[in-house]
């Protein structure tokens, strides 16, 4: 009876390693063409493991098969993968094809509390000089990577509070696609915003106006939209 018994406990210990130490992997692409995508937010909504693409667009998440997986990136529309084997897979997002003129550059990130609706990833990004685990395990690198991520795009959300299209008008003449050309060419950094108050982000928008004037036509037009992603590496 205790041999059986041992014999039970073994296999579903085993069965347990077995399903903990299924990975999906795969690369993430831009639908109908080659280009790889880096920064790509995945999430398996059954067991809240998360991870982010490479900037080969790879990536690789603990799953099993039955569980749905949630691809997330700005510019682009969210994706969804049922898991129903795992082989490598291949994921096609489709870029957001609405251009800053159609939205009339007044829209802005929606609101969102990273710490509220993913605590695994700063519970997961700390370090531990007594568990050396957490330096270097893939779950811990990812999950700094996403705290940098969601780092990125809440100075990006303070930009755009502080540089809006009203307050942009307020100072210099431009309306209309002209005020669009502007503030995306002259759109400030965080760190700018970060370093300087209200009165010096009124200078800087009159001297980027200067500028903005001496140019010729050409580099006045609106930058295309698909930039390189930020490296979060």
């Amino acid at each position: 009876m205790k041999v059986t018994s041992i014999i039970c406990v073994a296999f579903l210990f085993i069965t347990a390693t077995v399903h903990a130490q299924d990975v999906l992997k795969g690369t993430v692409y831009e639908k109908s063409k080659s280009e790889k995508l880096a920064n790509v937010f995945v999430k398996d909504v059954n067991n809240k493991q998360i991870t982010i693409t490479d900037n080969n667009g790879n990536f690789s998440i603990r799953t099993l098969t039955g569980h749905t997986l949630i691809f997330n990136s700005p510019g682009f529309v969210s994706d969804t993968l049922y898991v129903t084997d795992l082989r490598p897979k291949r994921v096609e997002m489709v870029s957001q094809t609405i251009s800053l003129r159609q939205v009339n550059v007044t829209a802005t990130r929606e609101a969102f509390d990273p710490h509220k609706e993913y605590p695994e990833v700063y519970t997961k990004s700390r370090v531990s000089v007594m568990s050396p685990s957490t330096w270097f395990s893939k779950e811990g690198k990812d999950a700094r990577r996403l705290k940098r991520y969601f780092q990125h795009e809440e100075e990006e959300r303070q930009v755009d509070e502080a540089f809006n299209v009203d307050y942009v008008k307020s100072v210099v003449p431009l309306r209309g696609a002209e005020l669009e050309n502007f503030m995306s060419i002259y759109r400030p950094s965080y760190a700018f915003l970060k370093n300087n108050n209200a009165p010096s982000m009124t200078a800087y928008i009159n001297d980027a106006y200067k500028k903005y004037q001496a140019l010729p036509a050409n580099k006045k037009a609106l930058p295309k939209l698909g930039a390189a992603p930020v490296s979060l590496q």
